[in-house]
């Protein structure tokens, strides 16, 4: 979209691009702390209470690229496109079930990933080391997809293509929010996801009443949606087709189990106050479901309206066409506070996965926690500007692809850390093996399939790539685990106790 500059729309998302700029410098004295020491930068002294932990959690997982790709995916595939909804509702009660445990652990021995846990319960520092390469691995494309969202918002304002004003106001913006995020640490996006949540509401509750009423109701928008798929032909269309429901049901299933393994999401978990915000938050985080679910609707409503866009333009293209230029302003730049929350956690947890992980053990054992905290201000810096670099150098379809593997790599972690929450009966070695054949088979299986997620079984159907590597990945862990009990061989040492996984006290 090269067309004239909407001045208009710009001051408006110029104006709330400055507001939440200041809020970012200013959240270095929110709930003030030697912001020098790790666990107060990278995960706010662990003091965010169950409403902070509630904007925190939903500015973290329903980003830029959620309100930009489902409607796309919806727009594009139909039904199979809400395979999105099914799946952060069941990753809920997953979260209920075992995050509070995480946290409990995690603060009796001030962890703060889950590599460190993984070292911590195994005594081991390459299983530590696996965990962490592949958070840092799934995360960066993540973030690369966030930029992505921006770029397509700013094209639609007519900063041109990807190779004029928009690529420039894209490094502009992402310069800020490497500033403020280096300075405020996990208290910038805190802040700011008050702010990017309550516009994604507005937002999102207007595009379901007006948008419908000037297309003629609901009733139209289905109908033209369901017309335009059957024209098409192929799998798309309003319900699921005969073989589709084995593959949404374990893509939805397999995401779910992802889902809060991210570092993004674990380190918003992590800043919690207690095991209690936590479970209170599993509660309440359905609501995002649900705008989640009207979201996706736009993909229908993009149909109906016959937008002159296709792929990821067709939100912003929506919004220019259906309302006023302020409000479409507006908009966008709630698009664009969706995609600076999620890359400030992410590309801080990330950070923090590199300096606990990577630069202590193997480069310097002997850091002080000032130089800790150091790495990873810089290590979060250079995460943005690669993830930057990917999008403004890089074919975006790398990023897609590799945003697709993300899901399927950090399935392979389930085991380490999820059964570890919980049962001691792995070993280091045969989770670290099962971990590795989880990778190389999930990573060939998608190749081989033109890096599309699901993978045809005999006599079973298409399933998701995820689930199939896992349980590959499982099997193995669990005979190696049995191989060396009946050899007799040495268990290596387990740093916790059955009383670390119970509720501790809320921090003051």
């Amino acid at each position: 979209m090269n067309g004239t500059v909407q001045w208009t729309a710009w001051c408006v998302f110029a104006g709330f691009f400055a507001l939440v700029t200041v809020l970012g410098f200013l959240a270095a004295r929110w709930k003030r702390a030697d912001l020098d020491q790790l666990h107060e930068w990278g995960l706010g002294g662990r003091r965010f209470g169950t409403l902070i932990t509630w904007f925190l959690l939903g500015g973290d997982l329903y980003t830029a690229y959620t309100v930009i790709a489902v409607p796309a995916l919806v727009y594009g595939a139909g039904a199979m496109g809400f395979f999105a909804m099914p799946y952060t509702i069941i990753a809920y009660p997953f979260v209920f079930a075992v995050m509070p445990r995480l946290w409990n652990v995690c603060r009796q021995h001030g962890w703060l990933t889950l590599g460190d846990f993984a070292e911590g319960r195994y005594g081991s520092h390459w299983l530590a080391l696996a965990v962490a390469a592949t958070g840092v691995l799934a995360t960066m494309p993540y973030i690369a997809l966030q930029l992505v969202g921006m770029q397509v918002v700013f094209e639609t304002m007519g900063f041109g293509g990807a190779r004029g004003g928009a690529e420039i106001a894209l490094v502009a913006a992402f310069v800020i929010l490497a500033v403020y995020t280096y300075t405020s640490g996990l208290r910038a996006p805190a802040m700011i996801a008050f702010v990017k949540d309550a516009m994604i509401y507005v937002f999102v509750i207007a595009a379901i009443v007006i948008i419908p009423a000037k297309l003629g109701g609901y009733g139209v928008v289905f109908a033209a949606a369901d017309h335009a798929f059957k024209e098409k032909g192929g799998a798309g269309g309003i319900l699921l087709h005969a073989g589709q429901a084995m593959p949404f049901a374990t893509l939805a299933l397999g995401s779910a189990f992802a889902l809060f393994l991210y570092p993004h999401a674990v380190t918003g978990t992590l800043a919690a106050s207690s095991g209690n915000a936590i479970r209170r938050n599993a509660i309440i985080l359905p609501a995002y479901s649900v705008a989640l679910g009207l979201i996706a609707l736009l993909g229908y409503m993009a149909i109906a309206a016959h937008v002159p866009a296709t792929g990821t333009a067709i939100v912003p293209a929506l919004i220019a066409q259906s309302f006023p230029e302020w409000f479409a302003g507006f908009c966008y730049a709630a698009i664009a506070l969706g995609a600076l929350v999620p890359a400030a956690i992410m590309s801080i947890g990330a950070a923090n996965l590199v300096t606990r992980n990577v630069w202590r053990p193997y480069i310097n054992r002997a850091m002080t926690s000032k130089q800790e905290a150091t790495v990873a201000k810089t290590t979060s810096l250079v995460v943005k500007f690669g993830a930057l670099a990917f999008v403004v150098f890089l074919p975006l379809q790398y990023a897609i692809d590799l945003q697709l593997l993300g899901g399927i790599w950090m399935l392979q972690v389930f085991p380490a850390i999820v059964f570890g929450l919980f049962t001691r009966w792995f070993r280091s070695s045969g989770l670290l093996a099962g971990w590795a054949l989880g990778m190389a088979l999930g990573t060939a299986l998608s190749a081989s399939v033109g890096m599309k997620p699901v993978f045809a079984l005999p006599g079973l159907g298409s399933i998701y790539i995820g689930l199939i590597a896992l349980a590959a990945n499982l099997i193995l862990a669990a005979l190696l685990t049995l191989l060396a009990d009946a050899r007799g061989l040495e268990r290596t040492v387990d740093a916790t106790r059955a009383a670390d996984y119970e509720d501790a006290p809320a921090s003051s």
